[in-house]
């Protein structure tokens, strides 16, 4: 009977090691403030890029394509500017679909920028930990401007994604990994993309993305942007020949295998608090990754 028991509290909590323990808003704050990462968009940050605490999730980063502008959603529970007169579904769908309910503020569908193509892979547990967690921010009035579009809404599938996973797989290390890099959406940015087009098939992982002011506007006035990296398996152009103790620090402490401090978008705030062990099963997926020069 005791054995059962704790088969049934790990496989509510999504069958990842080391969440046994966790409550449904304990999951839902580890996912939301590290791998998914959402107040890098959706959070504003200060003059010296950090998030201003108390207008947490209230609406951030703007951004500026040839298909759209947008800004990030105020995504707390305040009734009226965010998220809060919306159904527990409506949530669902819009993190997993990219759409917003009739009763939304703003009518139109979540911009492109929106990972719903990643995150339509979060198991139904964790799925639901997430709409805990985002019930439980302080409710900030802030309405941030409406989106344009210049063009239909298109999100490229995601493999990994569209396969989807089970609470089974991820006591595998390597599936674990491969779950986290999806819902973490890392391959949005490190994969093959040309011309609002990304290429999972043959550039997964590729890198060569570039960021820069004129894309993605609030953060500090000193950024310059940034190059997504290489992050195949490849020995010389990714990271087949760093160690795991030096792919963990990129990722958590922003710091490549050279000692060069790496820079935004990429969220090393939020990375930082993934625990050692689901960054040990990101390093052992990123392992697999074919190398792509």
């Amino acid at each position: 009977m005791f054995r059962l028991i704790l088969i049934v509290l790990f496989t509510s909590m999504g069958g990842a090691p080391g969440a046994l323990a966790q409550t449904p808003l304990e999951r839902g704050s580890y996912l939301v403030n590290g791998i998914l990462a959402c107040g890098n968009c959706h959070t504003p940050k200060d003059a010296q890029g950090a998030p201003i605490v108390e207008r947490e999730l209230s609406g951030g980063l703007s951004f500026m394509t040839p298909a759209f502008q947008a800004t990030a959603s105020n995504i707390t529970p305040d009734r009226e500017t965010g998220i809060g007169a919306w159904s527990d579904e409506a949530i669902k769908r819009a993190l997993t679909h990219g759409v917003r309910p009739d009763n939304a503020r703003l009518p139109a569908p979540l911009a492109a920028v929106m990972a719903a193509n990643f995150f339509k892979a979060l198991l139904p547990n964790d799925l639901e930990a997430v709409v805990v967690y985002l019930r439980s921010v302080k409710p900030v009035r802030n309405s941030v401007p409406e989106p344009v579009y210049k063009a239909p809404v298109h999100r490229d599938p995601y493999p990994d994604a569209e396969a989807g996973f089970t609470p089974a797989q991820l006591q595998d290390p390597v599936r674990r990994g491969a779950y986290l890099v999806t819902i973490g959406h890392c391959m949005e940015c490190h994969s093959a993309w040309e011309r609002g087009i990304s290429d999972y098939e043959k550039g997964l992982g590729r890198g060569g993305r570039q960021f820069g002011p004129a894309l993605v506007q609030g953060f500090p006035a000193s950024w310059e942007g940034s190059t997504a990296a290489n992050i195949t398996s490849h020995r010389a152009k990714g990271i087949g020949a760093w160690t795991d103790a030096e792919i963990k620090r990129a990722i958590a402490d922003g710091v490549s295998r050279d000692g060069r401090k790496l820079r935004p978008p990429m969220d090393f705030g939020s990375y930082r608090r993934i625990n050692d062990s689901d960054l040990s099963a990101i390093v052992a997926y990123l392992r697999t990754v074919p190398p792509q020069e």
